[in-house]
């Protein structure tokens, strides 16, 4: 049962023996579980499932062929449509997720947009405005955002963080001995939690290590990296 309503506010959907807030929409041909819940004003359509201890709620739409099942959770005004969202996964506020996947503990939200063959998988995380579509992968924890569009085969991994621009190829990413440095945005790179330009960076590397407790030795490993995005990235 929806243990925050009471016994006459919900009802057990015909098709699966899940249980269904009575003010939540779940067509007859949609498959609902016998632990899976649906509650508030959420609706389930078409040939759609939810199935495991998943949950829909809010104002969350699932639609066509969509499956949403483990301990994955649809809520606010979110939208699966032909899409797989699993595991713990958590597909919220205004995101939009068709014909992709969204799985382990990956979350969606904002006004961000997973379509396509895309997958966004692990500890990833994609918000903001982002758009990830065609077959690009988000993955690890890795963070997609702002005005960020992942597309093609592009891969984004590891702890990489991509805050803007369009990628349909990976963006540059190397793990170094202390942070990751990630070609974040056109022009731009992540070390750690620090975001610069690469002239910024280029100019004012050996400061910004030290006051980061960088050795001097990891200082000049990450001046190598810098060079090399200077060459390499975007």
């Amino acid at each position: 049962m929806i243990t925050f309503l009471k016994p006459e506010e919900q009802h057990q959907h015909k098709n699966g023996g899940g249980w269904v807030a009575n003010t939540a929409t779940v067509e007859e041909t949609a498959y609902v579980g016998p632990y899976a819940r649906v509650s508030g004003d959420a609706q389930v359509s078409g040939n759609a499932s939810v199935s495991g201890d998943a949950q829909v709620s809010g104002k969350a739409w699932v639609s066509g062929n969509a499956r949403v099942f483990g301990d994955a959770r649809v809520s606010g005004n979110a939208r699966v449509s032909d899409a797989w969202v699993f595991g713990k996964a958590w597909v919220s506020g205004n995101a939009r997720v068709s014909d992709a996947r969204v799985s382990g503990n990956a979350q969606v939200y904002g006004n961000a947009q997973v379509s396509g063959n895309a997958s966004v998988s692990g500890d990833a995380q994609v918000y903001g405005n982002a758009q990830v579509s065609g077959n690009a992968s988000v993955s690890g924890d890795a963070r997609v955002s702002g005005d960020a569009q992942v597309s093609g085969n592009a891969r984004v991994f590891g702890n990489a963080w991509v805050s803007g621009d369009a990628w349909e190829t990976s963006p540059l990413y190397i793990q170094g001995t202390k942070h990751s440095v990630t070609n974040c945005a056109h022009g731009k790179l992540a070390i750690g939690c620090q975001v610069h330009t690469f002239a910024e960076w280029k100019k004012n590397y050996k400061a910004i290590g030290k006051a980061a407790g960088y050795t001097s030795a990891q200082i000049e490993e990450y001046g190598e990296y810098i060079k090399l995005a200077l060459k390499a990235g975007r």
